[in-house]
């Protein structure tokens, strides 16, 4: 018996509903990219193993997907290093390549790829999956899809401020209202860590730190001293777990506890800076919140960060996020080029308005209309109409055989068809065609004008 097919954990079939409500985020999602002057490109699925590891710090490192290389592999491999098992060592050898974790490493790379091509400030969007070898759970996959617009080539804090009206506006046409949009800086965080006398672990401390709303606060205290934060330093974190208050309230208890560090000053005025702007211009349905313990795990950011909540009651984690970097393209060997960029969290955006029940009645798969199929002098008078019902932009299909009349209506009824036509010899003769709306069973007799006036 052949065996049942599956597909590996972590990756999805979409069926048709599902492939038009995606389509319906990113069409979305998309318009507001282009109407912020956001252009796209795209990059390999793949890209060369040296551009992606050590990018993203340990645990980042150990989510690639790696790419075994062609031919006999390992051959290639020491017999030696084959009786040691080191994985680290062996996996150097014997892969090459990586499938990307995120959009931002590998725009980076496009950048200093073809810096001479471009013109700075450049603004670009991206739609395209991503692998990460992470433990399947709700709103987690393997493979996933990202929605990134970054700029790069200005320090400009205005950029900070347009991609929080960006998200504003994305979510206000989703009618996903009632996000909460937060907002740190890791120069904050390396100021704590600095006054704390942590500065040698900031990112063991930021990476524990960006676990609280999952773990706990014990559990993260438990985190920092296992990565060597003396109890002493994690005790003079109390203001920063107990913080409480709007964004200006909370800047106030911040501008205390980090007045010795300068770093930690510039990150509060940059947060400042952002929060005024927002609030002169004004959010449609979302909130701007301060979130001093937000960390955003990447070991890339270097200024302001972002973590977009989904509604109060939802249960999910982060649906968008993203943040100011300074230096991923000295990476690459293109110093000074600052950036800022934030990614939309497509399969999580969807299950939240499915959650909500938020996709519009419109939103749908398959055709609107199917033309009931009689027999072939009656389907060659409808094969005009669905034309002509095509070229007026319903979605129309033609039952192809002349099968029984309950057959054609379950057909219907399984691909949620809202409506049927039927041109029988009646309807023929007197040049009118009968609508029947699915849901009500209720008829009509109207003119193949009036049905298209109707529906389109």
């Amino acid at each position: 018996m052949a065996q049942k097919p599956s597909i590996p954990k972590g990756t999805r079939d979409f069926n048709p509903l599902e492939v038009s409500r995606r389509s319906y985020i990113i069409d979305t999602i998309k318009k507001h990219f282009e109407l912020y002057g956001f252009m796209p490109i795209e990059t390999p699925s793949f890209e060369n193993s040296e551009t992606l590891m050590g990018k993203y710090g340990d645990e980042g490192d150990r989510l690639i997907f790696k790419v075994l290389n062609n031919g006999e592999y390992l051959r290639k491999v020491d017999s030696a290093l084959l009786a040691d098992k080191d994985e680290t060592k062996i996996t150097s050898v014997i892969s090459d390549r990586a499938l990307k974790y995120d959009l931002t490493v590998p725009f980076a790379r496009y950048v200093v790829q073809h810096q001479n091509e471009i013109a700075f400030p450049f603004k670009r969007y991206q739609i395209q999956n991503v692998w990460r070898a992470d433990r399947p759970q709700k709103g987690r996959y393997r493979e996933f899809t990202q929605c990134d617009a970054d700029v790069v080539g200005s320090d400009s804090l205005l950029q900070e401020v347009e991609l929080v009206k960006l998200f504003d506006d994305v979510y206000s046409d989703l009618g996903l209202n009632g996000c909460t949009i937060k907002i740190n800086n890791r120069k904050i965080l390396a100021g704590i860590a600095e006054v704390i006398g942590a500065q040698d672990k900031l990112i063991d401390f930021t990476v524990a730190l960006d676990k609280l709303d999952k773990i706990g606060e014990d559990k993260v205290k438990q985190e920092m001293i296992d990565k060597g934060i003396s109890r002493d330093a994690i005790d003079q974190l109390s203001p920063v777990f107990a913080l409480v208050g709007t964004a200006q309230e909370k800047l106030v208890v911040m501008k205390e506890l980090l007045q010795t560090s300068t770093t930690g000053q510039e990150g509060i005025i940059e947060v400042e800076t952002v929060l005024d702007h927002v609030s002169t211009l004004g959010l449609k349905t979302t909130l701007l919140d301060l979130d001093i313990t937000l960390a955003r795990g990447l070991n890339y950011y270097t200024g302001c960060i972002f973590e977009v909540a989904a509604p109060h009651g939802v249960s999910m984690g982060s649906i968008s996020g993203g943040g100011r970097y300074d230096d991923l393209t000295s990476i690459f060997g293109m110093k000074d080029m600052s950036g800022v960029g934030i990614s939309f969290g497509l399969d999580r955006i969807y299950l939240v308005l499915e959650e909500l029940d938020l996709f519009p009645e419109t939103v749908r798969a398959g055709v609107q209309v199917l033309f009931i199929n009689f027999g072939k002098q009656e389907a060659s008078y409808c094969v005009d109409w669905v034309f002509r019902f095509r070229e007026s932009g319903i979605k129309t299909e033609l039952y192809p055989d002349d099968a029984k009349m309950k057959k054609q209506m379950t057909y219907a009824d399984k691909n949620a068809i809202p409506y049927v036509v039927l041109a029988g010899e009646d309807e023929i003769a007197a040049g009118k065609l009968t609508l029947k709306n699915m849901l009500t069973g209720e008829q009509q007799s109207l003119t193949p004008g009036d049905i298209i006036s109707r529906l389109s």
